[in-house]
């Protein structure tokens, strides 16, 4: 699996301003105010072709404050999810007491740690960085996170030496089982599987780990991969369903279809598109499950509600198929497997070259987009480079004139003409003339 590295340090240390740095875009909330990133924040980041995953972490210290205990809880799971930890400490401020403390928490993981010393500038002595040394650890490198400088040389020490501890995969078609805790994933998997493999319970997040199993449909073996929530004596707090993004976009990432299963007696919830949000941004074809169907009682009228709410709510990913079914009494199970199945299959589809032609220059003439800045729009060539999901490499006079609705418009044009249900597909507009990269 690709590599985890999170940040752990106390507060304003500057860990949200350096992973927003290694991600590009402004991830984390960054304020002045102690405790304030309070969640564990998850990304996907690349570094020379090298993908990871980054946490971010809420900063821990000695007071009484109101998320303290919280937020110890999360980091600690931090810690554990990671590979690789790097120690964020502050410069200007030189060496804490709470730095002492994370220090302590640190050295009872078996982990790679780098300290990370940060807000270096020309007034801080060298003197200074020593101080840092006494922690104890083998690797420090010093950065300013606001400035970028030293982010590489920490992100290469970091990554180079990691190698990527794939088992050997099989060539099943995975499906994941993605979800909020205890929305009945674990149920699911054992209805699938036809028997209790995986323990059952209504405690949110008693599945600690991702599981793999096989299972056969039709004849033909597929791998079911369970995602999980977090086993934990005592108050969860928030950190189960943080967690549970985390485990859903390693398994996302494994993938070659997820059933994002939700919760018939709950209905939709913000923490259920999010996860969904990870799915599109994977390109990964999606299924809807609407789980614990049997509590339902007048179901028509029921399901034409629940439509309309997918609809609304997943407007984003409106080519998702969509079942109701229960996994606790396996009413309706039948029906998931064959949309899996087409989703699948339209994820690996490939189009001949002269009919996505024609479906591109038809749409253009029914609608021709507007001129923009006395510029028109003109497309000279389409065709698929690639699959999983299919993507479409469209040649114009210029890709800066193409406007996001025109975008849609060409999407649902190849919907209308091309069966992709179950699959998101990518269209990219290149300069005629441009090269891959």
């Amino acid at each position: 699996m690709r590599q985890t590295i999170c940040l752990v340090g106390r507060p304003n240390t500057g860990k949200s301003t350096l992973f927003n740095r290694i991600v590009g875009k402004k991830v984390a909330i960054i304020e002045d105010a102690p405790g304030v990133t309070r969640d564990r924040i998850y990304s996907q980041a690349t570094f020379k072709d090298k993908p990871f995953y980054l946490i971010d972490t809420g900063g821990i210290d000695l007071s009484n404050g109101q998320f303290n205990d919280e937020i110890r809880m999360q980091v600690e799971i931090g810690i554990n999810e990671a590979d690789t930890i790097i120690f964020v400490v502050d410069a200007k401020d030189g060496l804490t007491t709470s730095d002492l403390l994370i220090r302590d928490m640190l050295k009872r993981q078996n982990k790679k740690v780098i300290v990370a010393i940060n807000k270096i500038d020309n007034s801080i002595s060298k003197d200074t960085i020593y101080e840092f040394y006494s922690l104890g650890f083998d690797d420090y490198i010093g950065i300013s996170a606001e400035h970028g400088t030293g982010v590489n040389d920490l992100l290469k020490l970091a990554t180079d030496e990691y190698t990527e501890g794939y088992e050997e995969e099989d060539n099943n078609i995975k499906i994941a089982v993605i979800g909020r805790p205890n929305v009945g994933k674990s149920s699911l998997v054992n209805a699938l599987l036809n028997e209790d493999r995986v323990i059952v319970s209504n405690v949110a997040g008693t599945t600690r780990d991702a599981i793999d199993t096989k299972f056969t449909h039709n004849k033909e073996e597929y791998t079911l991969i369970d995602t999980a929530g977090l086993r934990k004596k005592g108050k969860i707090f928030e950190a189960v369903e943080k967690y549970s993004l985390l485990r859903s976009m390693k398994a996302i990432d494994r993938s070659d279809v997820c059933l994002l299963v939700l919760d018939a007696t709950t209905g939709i919830v913000e923490h259920d598109k999010h996860i969904a949000g990870y799915a599109l941004e994977a390109g990964k074809p999606v299924v809807i499950v609407v789980n614990k169907w049997d509590t339902i009682e007048d179901k028509d009228e029921e399901m034409k509600e629940w439509k309309k709410d997918i609809k609304n709510n997943f407007q984003f990913m409106d080519f998702a198929k969509i079942v109701f079914l229960s996994a606790e009494t396996k009413k309706r199970i039948h029906t998931l497997m064959p949309e899996v199945l087409i989703s699948y299959n339209n994820s690996i589809k490939e189009v001949k070259t002269n009919i996505i032609n024609d479906v591109i220059r038809d749409a253009f003439i029914e609608t021709p987009p507007p001129a923009f800045k006395g510029k028109k729009l003109k497309v000279y060539f389409t065709h698929q480079s690639g699959v999983k999901p299919p993507r479409f490499d469209i040649e114009v006079n210029s890709k800066e004139l193409v406007h996001f609705s025109y975008y849609r418009y060409l999407e649902n044009k190849i919907r209308e003409n091309i069966d992709f249900s179950g699959t998101p597909i990518l269209i990219q507009f290149k300069n005629k003339g441009e090269r891959e990269l």
